[in-house]
């Protein structure tokens, strides 16, 4: 058996590839035609298989550093391939996820609208039919996405705000520093010219001597 860097390496790609293969199918097409727990079921076996393609490029990376330097570029510009496709992977991963979740938020305010209705005949009467029987209202949808929409946009302002302050507090903090140290110098000059002060006057005075003399 062939344990040399390379042959090691091109078994992890192999397995990278078949894995990569099998993702793309369930992102592209399994997913989109499932629904609650069978979806969620699904989205976390694609995340597990994600981080398992995460794990053979890092023993691809492994394989790589032994290999001479005359043959490592083409190996490593396939690792970089393989990063590329992944990133994109987890990408649809990430927005599936987040489609998955708006989904659920829906049906809980559907759900809620159907209790109050039961024991209400005047909500009944609204229109909230759809293609699977289900009820909805295209406005509170849309205020809905709106809603949480302006709600991950507030939590982006505030971590950029929360980083400024950071940033601006280390920068102050840098500021009240220099001027510390500027004072100590400026201090230590003023102590130095005082002393070089007396050492002139009692110069001077040495040699008003020497001429009266």
């Amino acid at each position: 058996m062939d344990n040399s860097p390379t042959s090691l390496f091109e078994g992890y790609d192999e397995e990278f590839k078949q894995i990569l293969s099998s993702l793309k199918g369930k992102l592209q097409g399994d997913v989109r035609s499932l629904a609650g727990e069978q979806r969620k079921s699904l989205l976390r076996t694609i995340e597990a298989e994600l981080d398992e393609a995460q794990e053979i490029i890092q023993q691809m990376e492994v394989e790589l550093h032994p290999m001479p330097a005359s043959i490592r570029a083409p190996y490593s510009a396939r690792i970089t391939s393989s990063k590329t496709d992944l990133a994109k992977m987890k990408k649809t991963l990430k927005d599936l996820q987040k489609e998955t979740q708006r989904t659920d938020l829906l049906g809980s305010a559907a759900s809620g609208r159907r209790a109050r209705g039961a024991g209400d005949p005047s909500l009944q009467d609204e229109p909230y039919t759809d293609d699977a029987g289900g009820y909805h209202d295209d406005s509170h949808r849309a205020r809905l996405l709106a809603g949480t929409d302006t709600l991950a946009d507030g939590s982006r302002r505030l971590d950029n705000a929360q980083r400024i302050a950071l940033e601006t507090e280390d920068v102050g903090a840098d500021i009240l520093r220099n001027l510390h140290g500027q004072r100590s110098q400026l201090e230590h000059t003023r102590d130095t010219l005082g002393v070089a002060d007396g050492n002139i006057d009692r110069a001077s005075g040495t040699l008003k001597k020497m001429i009266w003399q």
